[in-house]
Order: C-alpha cells, then structure tokens, then sequence
C-alpha cells in the first residue's frame, strides 16, 4: 500500500473516530501529504470538526476542503434569525467584548467585524457563531489590538513552546509589533498546529505568519 493509500486510510479512521462528524457522506483523497475533503455534511459545525479532524493525522501537510453544507429543512433559518441567535449568543459570553463585535448575515454567511485584546476572544466569537442553526459559513474580520513590545512577544511564545509536548528546538520566532514570524520545522501537522496555537496565546498578537516546514 502506498503512503497516499495509508493516509488516506488514517483520515477515513479518525473521521469515523471524531463523534460530531457523519463519515459515511465524505470522501477523502491524499496526494503528497495534501488531504482533499468531499462530500456534504448537514450544518457548518460538522464541516468545521470534518477539518479539524483530518489535519491531526500524523503525515497530513495540509488540507484542501470541498465539503458542501446540506441543511435539513428543521435547521434552516432566515438572516435576521441568525443574526439574532449570534448577537444573543455572543452576550451570554462573558470572556467576549459584546459591545465591539457586529454580525452580518448575507445568505446564511456570517461576518464578523470588530476589535478585541486577544487573540482566544476573536475565537470564542468565531466558535460562539459557527455552532448556530442556519450557518452556513463564518469571516472571522476581527481585528487585535497590539498591546505588548516585541522582545516580550518573543519570550512568551518561547517559553510556551518548551512547555508544549514536542521539542521546539528547531523553531524560531521572530516578532515586529503584533507580528509574529514562525520558522524551522516540525514532525507533522499537529506540532506544526500547537506551536501556531503558542504563537497565538500571547498578549497583543495581531498576525502569525506559520512558515514552519513538516519533516
């Protein structure tokens, strides 16, 4: 069996695994490392998990997903619905700035505009909205305030790395503001997806540009 057959496989398996995705309705293919998902599911949650699922996998570079969203007749709602859901469920958030965030909704796509502090709050807004009935999609457009110098930056990214599971020996992180810059490489995509996550749970941090290598 060839490794493209093998991966192919370990998707399928951790997709059968994963409880919030339905398998039987996608297809995988692999080619190089590259993850191509198909198919359809039935609300934009379990597209979501579909994605994060497959990108855990050990071997996966990255993953290109063509997976259509099929909503049943009882989760369809109309644009006003959806953005009343979303604004209230946003408020019954309390780690969220509810007074910074606006929601459009165009055909059951969801947008999200603002500015926040930190970098988990523009993804407690992004989770908050995606789990809605009638969503169909989710632009995440908002904004973080830089608050920290640099040589801090920098610092905390790194002690986060040598505190994670896998050696970040190989990794280098260069800051400019709220920029952070991530180079070197890593064994696969989900210490390649941790040391993002490091990168991103510092204070203040704007833009992660992931330029690390899977060996």
């Amino acid at each position: 069996m060839s490794n493209d057959n093998m991966l192919q496989q370990a998707v399928l398996a951790e997709l059968s695994w994963e409880p919030m995705v339905t398998s039987a309705h996608i297809g995988v293919t692999a080619k190089s490392g590259v993850i191509t998902l198909t198919g359809h599911v039935g609300s934009f949650v379990e597209k979501h998990a579909a994605e994060t699922a497959a990108s855990r996998v050990k071997g996966v570079k990255a993953v290109a997903e063509e997976i259509e969203i099929k909503l049943a007749g009882d989760m369809k709602r109309t644009d006003d619905q959806i953005a009343g859901a979303a604004i209230e469920s946003l408020a019954w958030d309390v780690s969220i700035p509810k007074e910074k965030i606006k929601v459009k909704v165009e055909k059951g796509w969801v947008t999200l505009t603002g500015d926040v502090d930190w970098h988990f709050q523009k993804d407690a807004v992004d989770r908050d909205v995606r789990r809605l009935y009638g969503v169909v999609g989710v632009s995440n457009q908002i904004l973080i305030r830089p608050t920290v110098r640099p040589s801090d930056v920098h610092e905390n990214i790194m002690t986060a790395l040598h505190r994670s599971w896998f050696d970040p020996a190989h990794i280098s992180v260069s800051a400019e503001g709220g920029v952070v810059q991530l180079d070197g490489s890593v064994r696969s995509w989900h210490e390649r997806q941790l040391a993002e996550t490091a990168a991103w749970g510092a204070p203040g941090i704007t833009h992660v540009q992931d330029n690390i290598t899977i060996n």
